[in-house]
């Protein structure tokens, strides 16, 4: 007899799976969810929030061919920091709160021990993030994928109130750019990054510093919206400053990047370097270092900056807005 389980399938690990993350998606709860984990979808609330006009925000990404660089590690326990990073950054660029999170897992072969270390990852960032991971779903596909490998993605859905969404509109010539640290390369640009360096670098030294996780930035950019007029919000991710910044611009304007104003790490040079890359490539490809944008008036800077030193979020005044019709990195 030919059963799931030997075609490659086994539904008992699955069931044993769900039971093991069941404590690490309860440590996630917020106000706003019914129900719990298990089920066929999902409940949440979102009248346990308080909002006049309430528009509800939602964003879907994955990790891209970071995957492989935790395979070559053999650490699995903070690429899920990185899946919910990409998408709950997105919803805060308009001043969303993220209230959810729910991911999908495919693999070739589940295995519980490094599933369950994803999932750790996962429910950490949500709860460094302010929002429950709902759910999700864990697909065992043999034949599709190899047996050691798997895939991530996921979507986060968040919520603000009409009247406070931040869409750029009231940017205007003379407001300032700051930009937030990153932590690396984030999940943007590992297709190129793992060309440029031999496997015995990425297994090493080198390979443990590009698995660093993706920043998360909600929790400090909440705190700023809360209390500062803040004009337009940017996260760089694929496509870097050339592609990312224009998306908030309104029409007529630019930002001037100055440069200079913080310190690229090494490693983004050594990559530069090795793929012989012009400098406008690089600000299309990777996050230089800067992995979130906020323009605020002049006015608003020292306050801007007092709120991201309590958050210990590294920052520097990198620009500011002007006419024009594309980026300038000078």
């Amino acid at each position: 007899m030919l059963t799931y389980a030997k075609a490659g399938v086994n539904i008992n690990r699955g069931n044993e799976f769900v039971k093991r993350i069941k404590p690490l998606a309860k440590s996630t709860q917020t106000r706003g969810v019914v129900g719990s984990l298990g089920g066929f979808s999902g409940l949440f609330d979102p009248m346990a929030k308080q909002y006049k006009h309430p528009l509800l925000v939602a964003s879907t990404d994955g990790v891209g061919t970071k995957l492989k660089l935790a395979h070559l590690q053999n650490k699995h326990d903070t690429i899920g920091i990185d899946l919910v990073a990409m998408c709950v950054n997105d919803l805060v660029v308009i001043g969303a709160k993220p209230l959810l999170f729910l991911d999908y897992y495919a693999m070739g072969h589940l295995k519980l021990k490094r599933s369950v270390d994803i999932v750790r990852g996962v429910a950490k960032a949500c709860r460094d993030s302010g929002c429950t991971l709902l759910g999700g779903e864990t697909a065992e596909m043999p034949g599709l994928y190899a047996r050691e490998d798997y895939d991530l993605a996921g979507f986060a859905v968040g919520i603000v109130d009409k009247s406070k969404m931040i869409d750029g509109r009231s940017m205007k010539q003379g407001d300032v750019v700051i930009g937030l640290r990153s932590s690396g390369f984030h999940s943007n640009g590992y297709s190129l990054v793992r060309r440029v360096f031999k496997p015995s670098e990425l297994k090493g030294k080198i390979g443990r510093r590009l698995l660093t996780p993706t920043q998360l930035y909600v929790k400090p950019v909440l705190d700023i919206v809360s209390r500062v007029s803040v004009k337009a919000m940017c996260h760089i991710t694929g496509g870097g400053f050339y592609d990312n910044i224009p998306r908030v611009l309104p029409k007529g304007l630019t930002a001037m990047i100055d440069k200079k104003s913080w310190r690229i790490d090494p490693l983004f040079s050594e990559v530069i370097k090795r793929a012989r890359l012009s400098e406008r490539e690089a600000f299309r490809t990777f996050n230089m270092g800067i992995g979130y944008i906020i323009v605020v008036s002049p006015r608003s800077v020292s306050q801007v900056q007092r709120i991201l030193k309590k958050h210990r979020v590294v920052n520097a005044v990198i620009g500011k807005i002007a006419k024009g019709k594309e980026v300038q990195i000078q």
